[in-house]
Order: structure tokens, then sequence, then C-alpha cells
């Protein structure tokens, strides 16, 4: 399986299966001298990881993050910094249950990338699908959690990166109540404290039903300096895009106001301009902090769009590999929506991105 690589000059290859030993990544091209703990990965991944309330999958995975290479000093002093050589990134699973697969193992479930797999590749993994299972965000989120550093290191003032669940199933927020705060303080990243109640029954209804929800996220990027990215073939915005639609589950990407844009006028979607304190002031942000695949120096804005889990407890349908007609009952332990941990991936791949154009634009003009 080729394309386990993203980024150019900040590069991470993700490596491991679902129910395979262990999972990580490799991420090159760390400038050296980063300040760099294996705590600081862990807090990112501690957001990520599965068990964390009654709403997502009940694996018990730590998500004990270990660095192997590309770091010198005294960890415990906080003396240890990047020495620009490879960076590899050790995850341990600890609590697969291949046994929950076994009923399936010759059938498709539908939703899922198990008939594409065996269809390209003649084989599968069919223990929590392998490769194709969200398990592997896991490795992106460590990555991030370096690509932060970067960030905040070589950014005079740093780059903030926030998601925030706007939309489950067909609940969403009410954005004059938006308050950054309140998505640490529920479990649904949710800006909005009052869904939440409502958000908790309707979540709790579809796991007792065995059904599931998508929901949208939305990223914030603060602090990104203007000038990142470049056309025509290497936009900010189209690699965002790319990076986001690579994520399990992600179905559409939207920058700035994204599809909104197509019903204002070009008098409502100009983003107009002052000058305020001798420096360039924008009136509005329609274009979401990107104008021309270039960052402008105003908040970086981006949603995706997640569908809903496909490994849900109803009969469905479907086919075996054999060809034989047939119905899939998914059992194991599954997150009734998959939208809620995709906030902290949704971070993390910003955070690459960003990393890596800051990088890229160093190289070019210094």
């Amino acid at each position: 399986m080729s394309h386990n690589t993203f980024g150019h000059l900040f590069r991470v290859t993700t490596w491991g299966e679902s129910h395979g030993p262990a999972m990580g990544c490799i991420v090159d091209g760390t400038p050296p001298g980063i300040a760099l703990s294996e705590g600081d990965i862990q807090h990112w991944l501690d957001k990520r990881k599965p068990g964390t309330s009654r709403f997502v999958t009940q694996r018990r995975e730590p998500d004990a993050v270990k660095i192997l290479s590309g770091v010198f000093g005294d960890e415990d002093t906080a003396g240890q910094v990047t020495t620009g050589t490879p960076i590899a990134l050790h995850i341990d699973n600890v609590d697969a249950r291949s046994r929950d697969y076994e009923g399936i193992k010759d059938k498709f479930r539908p939703g899922h990338a198990d008939y594409a797999y065996f269809i390209k590749y003649g084989v599968r993994d069919y223990r929590g699908g392998g490769r194709q299972s969200a398990r592997e965000t896991a490795a992106r989120v460590a990555a991030g959690g370096i690509a932060r550093k970067i960030l905040d290191q070589l950014v005079p003032g740093g780059v903030r990166i926030r998601g925030a669940l706007i939309q489950l199933g067909k609940h969403t927020i009410d954005r004059k109540k938006w308050d950054w705060a309140q998505t640490e303080q529920n479990p649904f990243w949710s800006p909005d404290a009052s869904v939440v109640p409502g958000w908790e029954a309707y979540l709790d209804d579809l796991r007792k039903a065995g059904s599931s929800c998508g929901a949208v996220i939305e990223l914030v990027a603060e602090g990104a300096p203007a000038g990142l990215g470049a056309p025509v073939y290497g936009k900010l915005d189209a690699e965002l895009a790319s990076a986001l639609m690579s994520i399990n589950a992600v179905k559409g990407v939207e920058i700035g106001a994204g599809f909104a844009a197509a019903a204002l006028s070009g008098e409502e979607n100009a983003d107009e301009m002052r000058m305020k304190d001798g420096k360039p002031f924008f009136l509005s942000n329609g274009a979401g902090g990107i104008l021309g695949g270039i960052s402008t120096g105003q908040d970086i804005v981006a949603r995706f769009a997640v569908k809903p889990t496909s490994s849900i407890l109803a009969p469905r349908k479907t086919i075996t590999r054999s060809g034989e007609e047939t119905e899939i009952q998914t059992t194991g332990r599954h997150d009734p929506c998959v939208g809620i941990r995709a906030v902290p991936v949704g971070e993390a791949m910003m955070a690459c991105v960003l990393a890596d154009h800051l990088l890229r634009h160093r190289a070019q003009c210094g």
C-alpha cells in the first residue's frame, strides 16, 4: 500500500493497523532546536483517545506515546530538543478485541471501505478495519503535537488552533452563544453549552437503537502569519482541504463562507479593507483567511462534515467475498458519532499543513 506520507518539508508517514501490536509515525523535516517532550505530544493524544465518555467507543487505549528518535537532551529538566533528524513516535495497542470481528470476516460492511480495499489489494484486515480504521488518526494527532511546537516556536506569538463541533446530526449550535471555553467543558467539544443536554439525549437514543449520526466540525487558526501558501498548485486552502478530506469518514470540506458564498452578492462576499494602527485591517472574513491560496493574516477558518458511523447494530444488506447476498450486523465497540473524536484530529491536520507551509515559506522567502 502506497501513499502513507503527507506533507512536503514537514513530512509525516503513519504506520500500523487498528488491531496490530502498535502504531505510530515518522516525522521528517522538523527543524533542530525545537523544545519537545513526550508530554507535549501526550496532551493532544489525551483529547482524542477512546473511552473518555459514554458517547464514544469504549475501547480502552491509553495512547501513551514514546519518542524513539530525533531528540536529544534531558526531558526531566525541559532540556530536550529536536536534532533535525527523523522523529519516530510509537503508540502501543493494548485493548484490541479481534474476536468481535470473526463473524463478519467474509462479509463487506456497507458504508465501510471493506469492499474497496478488497477490490484494490485482494486482501483486507477485517479486524477493526486494519489501516482503514479511525485508530490510524492517533498517529496524526501525535504528529500534530510536533507541528504545534514548530508553530509556537517559529511564529512570533505562536499560532492557536482550536476546533469545535457545531452540528450533531440535524442539531446545530446557536452561534450567538459561541464560547470557546465551553469546548473544554463538555464531551462534544460544543462551544454552545445550551445544546449539550439535548445532544446527550439524542446520542443516548441513537446508542440504544444501535444507530449513528454524522457531524460538522469547525476549525480556527489564530495568529497564522500572512504569506503562507503558493499559487498555483500549492494553495494553502487546497492543501488544507486535502488534509481534512484524508481523515476517515470526512465527506465535505469548506473554507470560510464555503458553499454559502454561492448565495452572496459580490458586495457581500468582498472582504473590504481599511488601515488600523498602521496595518491592513479586514472588515469581514468570508474568505476564511486565505486569498488566492495565500494566507492574509486573518483567522484561518475551515469546516468539515463527517458521515454517520458505518458500524451499526441494525441489520444491513450486503454481499460476501464470494459474491453471495447476505445480511450483516456489526458488533463490537464503536463511536455512535465519529465526528466527536474527529475534532482533535482536524486540529492536528491543520497544524501539520500550517507547519509545512511555514517551513516552505521560510525556505523560499526567508
